[in-house]
């Protein structure tokens, strides 16, 4: 491990894809949601996940001149094509264009299909809360996870995420239908390190905190076991319909994740005028979970998302601890 400054981060990404094909201005968003990513410690979808990133563009399953377009619209809804393009930049943008279509109607929400990973799912959450919104998006992704009562994956692991602005640090839920996202358990596998609770069942059936195991059996455990198992098919029905795109099973069928469907909503607080009231309750929210007496002394309560400014801090002071074995990779694409 080594640490790496947040200068060279940006600009490491930003000349692997200037020598890609990526326009300028494509460039620099790409590296800078990248090296954020990186920056708030989410390591498994930012600087580990960028030499796949860059394979999928050489093989051309990721097109760095696709520009999304409009399919169908109807008031707060609108239907888009990502035509295969970058996953960072279709997200980002079609999460703009929910949060537009909000300051209109209050509510704007944008079905994307034909995209591309978008790493960071958290991303595009706190994209819509620093525009006063409350964010809400989700992707369905290729078979990942046996179906509750099944060792055969069926499903995708789904990432949701769901973002409310508060005073300081956001209110971030970032979370896959499985214990942990797959980037997580590849990290866990590589140090050797156990999960910190069972993620999962081992090649026997039994339940397991070997991440390599898991990734052998190829059976990661669903969040709360069968609900988790129902909520990634019902996210996968939603998307999939929505976008009138592809569902985990087509995806699955192509052999590589590429062509999936993502669902971005926005709800534009002020417009729906409930920003200064909203505002006051939840920091009154926070202010009773904090009150809650911790079961460790040490770890006082806190909710998700609330250490991000802090890992920022930490990451501009001192760089950010990196894999030397992926950084290396990177500076050689």
């Amino acid at each position: 491990m080594q640490r790496v400054t947040l200068q060279e981060l940006s600009q490491e990404f930003r000349r692997v894809l200037d020598k890609s094909g990526f326009t300028p201005e494509k460039s620099a968003l790409c590296a800078r949601i990248f090296t954020e990513n990186t920056r708030d410690g989410v390591l498994s979808h930012g600087i580990n996940r960028f030499p796949a990133f860059i394979d999928y563009v050489r093989r051309g399953l990721v097109k760095t001149d696709a520009e999304p377009i409009l399919v169908e619209a109807c008031g707060a809804f609108e239907r888009w094509d990502g035509q295969q393009g970058p996953g960072v930049l279709n997200a980002h943008r079609s999460m703009a264009r929910a949060i537009e279509l909000a300051r209109m109607h209050a509510i704007g929400c944008v079905a994307l299909r034909n995209t591309n990973h978008w790493m960071r799912a958290g991303t595009y959450g706190l994209q819509a809360a620093d525009a006063g919104c409350i964010g809400l998006c989700w992707t369905n992704t290729t078979v990942l996870m046996p179906p509750w009562g099944s060792s055969e994956p069926r499903l995708g692991n789904n990432p949701l995420v769901i973002c409310v602005p508060a005073k300081g640090d956001h209110v971030l839920l970032d979370m896959s239908m499985s214990q942990f996202s797959m980037g997580r358990l590849n990290i866990a596998a590589k140090s050797g390190e156990p999960l910190p609770v069972p993620g999962g069942f081992d090649s026997d059936g039994n339940l397991t905190g070997d991440a390599a195991a898991i990734l052998r059996s190829r059976r990661p455990l669903p969040i709360g076991y069968w609900k988790g198992s129902g909520l990634a098919l019902l996210l996968d029905c939603v998307v999939s319909v929505l976008a009138a795109g592809q569902a985990t099973f087509q995806i699955g069928a192509e052999g590589d994740e590429t062509r999936i469907s993502q669902l971005f909503v926005a709800i534009h607080l002020e417009r729906a005028g409930c920003a200064e009231a909203g505002a006051q309750l939840i920091e009154q929210i926070l202010n009773d979970l904090h009150s809650a007496q911790p079961s460790d002394p040490d770890r006082p309560v806190t909710f998700p998302g609330e250490r991000t400014s802090r890992r920022r801090q930490e990451s501009a002071d001192h760089g950010v601890l990196v894999d030397t074995e992926i950084w290396q990779a990177i500076r050689k694409l």
